[in-house]
């Protein structure tokens, strides 16, 4: 724990200007971001006496280490700025909600020939209309389906699209008559483009006009004595009115408008949001934060603001948003989603009529949320501290094992060797820094040896980390040779078969995220730069003496080393002869079994994918410079690799996108390889032949080569 004046600027060091703030942790992670309107007033409430703090501003100062400052020239770029490092850095101590998936919208893609309906997540592309967001799924679901029996549009896939155009059938939606279906030329591209558009009008709350010419319609099927048509008419005017009484008109004059509701206590916060678009209810999401430090309603709401509309644009942000309390000051919140939507947005407290009868059914909401979710998260908490307080007790540590890393090693009878770290933080899953590993030090099946290795090379790069960041004193760290080592293991190459988080040798685990190199001093999640207080094994007591023989090796004396024996769950510790007994009913068992089955499942998935991937391979594969795209176009063209093979170079040519050059190299690495062994089917045991009457061979069949025994024969193999 620090103390915060250690690290107190000097006087005059602050400017007293607008800028955003940031508080760094020992090992240079970011653990706060905040904004000011003055740096040098804002900052100076940090450094008063603690007993006038906050609890959670008090215990975010002590964990800090040192704080740094960005000036701005406006308000405005010190929200936009504020903003963008939440995003990059997740800081611990910043508000953040958990519920912050991607909510499903209704989209209808208008940038293609035969536009589709269908359900969107994530980022918004240009082109395609959305409605919503939808609070599930299905939901969104029901409406189309209701609305396809008046708007036919095509709502199948590109690949069932294009089969069904292949073969000159439509899919079932088409016979049943909700599809149009353009894939087999019933409707144009035009007729079908209008009814798309029309579709989306009624979404977006014009809907009197299509029931006025439906009644119309139905009115002059009657006259005409056309009763089957009058019928699907009504029918069609039911569904209408069906799915338009799932979203009620709450607001006159076809209002666009968000209403925000907060429902708070002395710990956390529930924001309930309502998404109204042409005076209907489209939409509704929530979140809950924990109140990390005194915060106001206002800035509840301004955070909620940033996680509304931070990734959004034009008319995705509404003209009109109605919150409980405007943030303090408003001017830049309100200048900033003027800027996001381009055009004027009210920020303002409804006082009166129907938005503030509305405002008080999302304020309900919202209190009903934060009450579901401390009936559920009171349980929750007791029995993740319960559990880390069981495991710190039968351990024999210091404190509760906040962080926690488990290690499995997968390989099938000694092929693809790999290993998994998974990583548990106060007894949730971190699932941004696992990290997975290819054991390269040796070949074959020795799991006490891959332990070894792995938790070497994991806390290699941990000191070389820690050293990077001069924490350690003159003398201390890596040996020469060492350093050396981690110096030559930087620039041998890349991290594997998925990337990692920038460029890694080959002694390094491998990320599961994109991106560019993550340097030391941007407070950026490192792969390895976070020292665990547990580290447990997968295994019994030689997998737990070489994982403490490899942090002995490297003078690491502060972190505790346990196995799980999967047997009999017997828990075991380094240097000792009897296992630790945990009662089936214990908690910490309980936590310890969930933290090595994931690390059990992450690292089986992993060895599955690179066997899979093993075994796709094929001559084509050997073919310097031929990409996935040629290589079907060849296949597509002669059926098999067989039939490939004894083409000549000009008959190869023939390829669209083959070149002479590129034919030539083709026929020589395919004259070069060894033809596969013959197909066999496994139901009746006979070699299955081409048309010509040759049998086929294994190679000219895509999929993974048949394994002996049966599936759970080998299930069994692997490790």
């Amino acid at each position: 724990m620090a103390d915060p004046s250690s690290y107190r600027p000097r006087p005059g060091e602050i400017p007293d200007s607008p800028g955003v703030y940031r508080f760094r942790d020992e090992h240079r992670r970011v653990i706060y971001v905040g904004k000011a309107k003055s740096l040098r007033q804002r900052l100076a409430n940090y450094f008063q006496d603690l007993a006038n703090l906050h609890p959670r501003t008090r215990t975010m100062v002590t964990t800090a280490a040192s704080v740094e400052w960005t000036v701005v020239s406006t308000e405005v770029e010190a929200l936009q700025l504020e903003y963008s490092w939440i995003k990059e850095y997740d800081p611990r101590f910043n508000v953040k909600y958990r519920d912050d998936k991607s909510y499903p919208y209704l989209a209808v893609t208008m940038n293609e020939e035969f536009p589709r309906v269908q359900v969107m997540r994530g980022h918004k592309k240009k082109g395609v209309r959305y409605f919503g967001p939808y609070g599930h799924a299905w939901a969104i679901r029901d409406t189309v389906d209701l609305l396809l029996r008046v708007f036919p549009v095509r709502t199948c896939s590109a690949g069932v699209f294009k089969n069904a155009a292949r073969t000159g059938r439509p899919c079932l939606l088409g016979y049943i008559g909700k599809c149009s279906a353009p894939c087999v030329g019933r409707i144009t591209p035009d007729d079908h483009w209008d009814l798309a558009d029309e579709f989306c009008d009624f979404m977006a709350g014009r809907t009197g006009t299509y029931l006025r010419r439906l009644e119309r319609q139905m009115a002059d099927a009657a006259e005409e004595m056309e009763y089957e048509r009058a019928a699907r008419l009504r029918d069609d005017i039911g569904a209408l009115r069906k799915a338009m009484e799932k979203s009620a008109v709450v607001l006159a004059d076809a209002t666009d408008a968000d209403l925000i509701a907060v429902a708070e206590d002395e710990l956390e916060a529930a924001v309930q949001i309502f998404h109204v678009r042409g005076g209907r209810v489209r939409g509704q999401r929530g979140w809950v934060t924990d109140k990390v430090e005194e915060i106001t309603t206002g800035a509840l709401v301004e955070h909620a603001l940033q996680q509304l509309y931070g990734e959004e644009s034009g008319d995705a942000v509404p003209k009109e948003v109605l919150v409980p309390a405007l943030p303090d000051p408003v001017e830049p919140v309100q200048q900033w989603l003027t800027e996001r939507r381009g055009s004027g947005v009210s920020l303002r407290i409804p006082q009166r009529g129907d938005k503030k009868a509305l405002m008080e059914t999302v304020q309900r909401n919202a209190q009903q949320a934060l009450v579901l979710h401390k009936t559920k998260r009171a349980s929750d908490l007791t029995t993740r501290s319960r559990a880390l307080e069981e495991i710190a007790e039968a351990l024999d540590l210091d404190s509760a094992p906040l962080r926690v890393e488990c290690y499995d090693i997968s390989h099938l009878q000694g092929d693809d060797v790999v290993a998994s770290m998974v990583v548990f933080e106060d007894g949730l899953a971190r699932k941004s820094e696992y990290r997975r590993f290819q054991i390269k030090g040796f070949e074959g099946q020795d799991d006490v040896r891959s332990m070894h290795e792995v938790i070497t090379r994991r806390f290699r790069r941990y000191l070389a980390e820690k050293e990077k960041t001069g924490e350690w004193a003159d003398g201390e760290g890596l040996t020469d040779g060492e350093q050396r080592t981690e110096d030559e293991q930087r620039t041998d190459g890349g991290a594997g078969t998925d990337g990692g988080a920038g460029a890694a040798g080959p002694d390094d685990g491998e990320a599961l995220t994109h991106g560019p190199a993550l340097k030391d001093e941007d407070g950026r999640p490192k792969r390895f730069a976070y020292p665990p207080q547990l580290v447990v094994v997968d295994g019994g007591q030689p997998q737990v003496a070489a994982a403490q023989r490899a942090l002995d090796e490297l003078g690491i004396d502060d972190v505790a080393v346990c196995g799980l024996a999967k047997r009999l769950e017997e828990v075991w510790l380094p240097r000792e002869d009897d296992p630790v007994v945990l009662p089936r009913t214990s908690e910490g068992l309980y936590l310890l079994q969930r933290v090595r089955d994931e690390a059990h499942r992450f690292a089986i998935t992993y060895q599955r994918a690179k066997r899979a991937k093993r075994f796709r391979v094929g001559p084509l594969d050997e073919v310097p410079g031929l990409g996935e795209t040629r290589k079907q176009a060849l296949i597509k063209h002669f059926g098999s690799v067989k039939r490939l093979r004894s083409a000549t170079i000009d008959q190869i040519c023939e390829v669209p996108g083959i070149g002479r050059k590129t034919a030539e190299t083709v026929a020589a690495a395919l004259a070069g390889a060894t033809p596969a062994g013959p197909a066999v089917n496994t139901a009746t045991g006979e070699i299955m032949e081409d048309e010509d009457g040759a049998p086929e061979t294994t190679a000219d069949a895509p999929g993974e080569p048949v394994s002996a025994g049966t599936p759970d024969e080998r299930r069994g193999q692997e490790r």
